[in-house]
């Protein structure tokens, strides 16, 4: 049974997840345009973060960023190769849902990449009610970056 609790960015198991994460992160889009969190930025106070494990074994990971004015972010959507194709992102998102609209937020939003790279992912966001906005927050426009919105 896949579990999915809080979790420590700086777990070793985490860590490497998400230095994975900014590597492919890097290599896909100009450094400019890279808004990934390493695993330090991660342990801030406005952000909750969470593990996907199955008997221990870490599968994927996600967050939710704070930010003021009933508005919260999707950070650090990542599922570990081994464990890609079985729902976790799917799970993990639902999750993120679930917890934002339980804490009140008006709006949930995400960046992410325009590369082909990045297509899974906007279609997992699509699948789940999320849709096109401009940049929120301190973001600007960028033609390496998608803004994605759901209202809650």
């Amino acid at each position: 049974m896949i579990r999915i609790e809080t979790d420590d960015p700086a777990r070793p198991d985490v860590h490497q997840l998400l230095s994975e994460h900014l590597a492919d992160m890097f290599a896909t889009s100009p450094a400019e345009s890279v808004h990934a969190l390493d695993h330090s930025a991660l342990s801030h106070e406005s952000i909750t973060f969470w593990t996907a494990r199955e008997d221990g074994q870490l599968l994927g990971s996600g967050a939710l960023k704070d930010h003021d004015g009933g508005l919260a972010e999707i950070k650090s959507m990542r599922t570990t190769a081994s464990a890609r194709g079985r729902g976790v992102a799917t799970l993990m998102l639902e999750h993120i849902v679930a917890d934002a609209r339980s804490r009140g937020y008006q709006r949930l939003c995400l960046e992410t990449g325009t590369e082909d790279y990045f297509a899974p992912a906007r279609r997992l966001y699509e699948r789940h009610g999320f849709t096109e906005c401009g940049p929120f927050a301190d973001y600007t426009l960028d033609p390496n970056s998608v803004f994605m919105e759901l209202p809650l």
